[in-house]
């Protein structure tokens, strides 16, 4: 009887052990952001335990205050070295040079709203896109790209000039003072979306939109710092008609998670190289009405202030 007691008892344990590894019992979690179209209402937030399966806190964050239009599109989302979390985001579709940015201790009191007007010394630019947020610990400073077209700057190509997009970059360490705007990446084509991963010391991908008709999909390219040179630019490994990417660590894998829209639903790929990809769409689950935003591991007790909140 107490033999059989011992077993019982040790099999609930282990499966309370291995139900923690994809629950709150984890130390650790992941960070979706997010929004809805028409992406007037503002930040959303998903949270998962294994970078798989993701529940919406069903709240929005933070209303959008700033920009021509007043939405929030793209969020990008990281947290520096003091626990400080960092928001930029696009502002509107068209006519703003600039894009908006708030920060937070805890994720649900922000501080004021701040337009950051990075194009403002290129009068004819027509837009300013998708802006990445990320954290460069070699040089212990922030790197914001984002995507803009300025007419009749580069080779025409296949794109209108009004749709004939390159990326470009700041630098901050204090969100006060910025670099001067400069050129990030021009691979020959109308580029996007673009998100910088670290693998290791002098060893980055940067994962990207061609947005070229009839392809707008994803490739990468590669680099030895954060700031780039980036080359090598890839062929696709994306279906046509995708966008948004992320990409989050788990194990040796790395997840690219990204809108596609041109199937109508939210894709994930897997690698552990950026040379092989695996489609692991059926592996994931996203709600419903999710937009791309980016993926950030945080500690559990982020998550569970966050429920607290709602």
């Amino acid at each position: 009887m107490l033999k059989s007691k011992l077993i019982s008892s040790f099999r609930l344990a282990i499966i309370g052990l291995l139900c923690c590894g994809l629950t709150s019992c984890s130390k650790q979690a992941y960070l979706f952001t997010s929004f809805h179209e028409p992406a007037t209402e503002g930040l959303r937030l998903l949270y998962s335990y294994d970078a798989y399966h993701w529940t919406d806190l069903n709240k929005t964050f933070l209303k959008p205050a700033v920009g021509t239009q007043k939405v929030l599109r793209d969020p990008s989302i990281v947290q520096g070295p003091d626990g400080t979390f960092h928001l930029v985001w696009t502002c509107s579709w068209k006519g703003d040079k600039g894009f908006g940015y708030a920060s937070s201790k805890d994720l649900i009191h922000w501080s004021a709203q701040q337009f950051l007007p990075v194009m403002e010394n290129e009068p004819k630019t027509v837009n300013v896109w998708a802006p990445e947020i990320f954290y460069d610990d070699e040089k212990k400073e922030f790197v914001i790209i984002w995507a803009s077209t300025i007419p009749f700057r580069f080779a025409k190509g296949i794109e209108e000039e009004e749709n004939n997009h390159r990326m470009y970059s700041v630098t901050t360490k204090d969100f006060i003072t910025f670099s001067q705007p400069k050129l990030f990446l021009d691979p020959g084509f109308s580029v996007i979306d673009a998100v910088i991963v670290k693998r290791a010391t002098k060893d980055y991908v940067l994962v990207l939109k061609d947005n070229t008709r009839p392809n707008r999909n994803l490739k990468v390219a590669f680099a030895r710092s954060a700031l780039g040179p980036y080359k090598n630019v890839s062929e696709t490994f994306s279906p046509k008609l995708t966008e948004g990417p992320t990409v989050v660590k788990t194990g040796k894998d790395w997840l690219i998670y990204f809108d596609a829209y041109g199937q109508k639903i939210y894709s994930a790929y897997k690698t552990t190289d950026f040379k092989s990809f695996k489609d692991v769409t059926s592996e994931v689950s996203i709600p419903e009405g999710h937009k791309h935003g980016t993926i950030i591991k945080v500690k559990n007790k982020v998550i569970q202030d966050l429920l607290k909140s709602r």
